[in-house]
């Protein structure tokens, strides 16, 4: 069994089929909670599972309140591609982590990315956000065994 916890969110997300995918992702990785930031999440046919049924879910109404009001020692982590990301090949997950991405058509605000541990997933183009999200979550399933 290993130790610590994490979650997973999107941040201002575009489209629901996205958000939909990463909280069906999430509990299939065995994500302890799952969020969003700005907006509501409908019932969506890519959120098979109904995570939010049976996984915490919290709805932020922005980033301050998402901060906030986190789990008490959890650490956000940003998946981002800026030039100071660090490459997730090489990025230590902490024990407890909150996995925070991007809307799908614009960035994490700069201020939350340089505060906290950015990571970036060496591809030659932008991945779509459910896709990131499912990508660091088995980073960190392979790295935490």
């Amino acid at each position: 069994m290993s130790r610590g916890y994490f979650g997973i969110g999107i941040v201002n997300g575009k489209f629901d089929a996205n958000a939909g995918q990463l909280l069906r992702s999430g509990m299939c990785f065995e994500a302890d909670f799952l969020f969003t930031v700005g907006n509501r999440i409908v019932h969506q046919a890519t959120n098979t599972t109904k995570a939010e049924r049976h996984i915490p879910f919290y709805e932020y109404q922005d980033i301050e309140d998402m901060l906030t009001h986190r789990p008490y020692m959890c650490h956000p982590v940003c998946i981002e591609l800026k030039p100071y990301s660090k490459d997730i090949k090489t990025f230590i997950h902490p024990e407890k982590a909150m996995y925070i991405l991007g809307q799908e058509d614009g960035d994490l605000p700069d201020n939350l990315c340089t505060l906290f541990p950015t990571i970036r997933i060496p591809t030659q183009y932008c991945l779509n956000v459910c896709v990131a999200g499912s990508i660091v979550m088995y980073d960190r399933f392979n790295k935490m065994e």
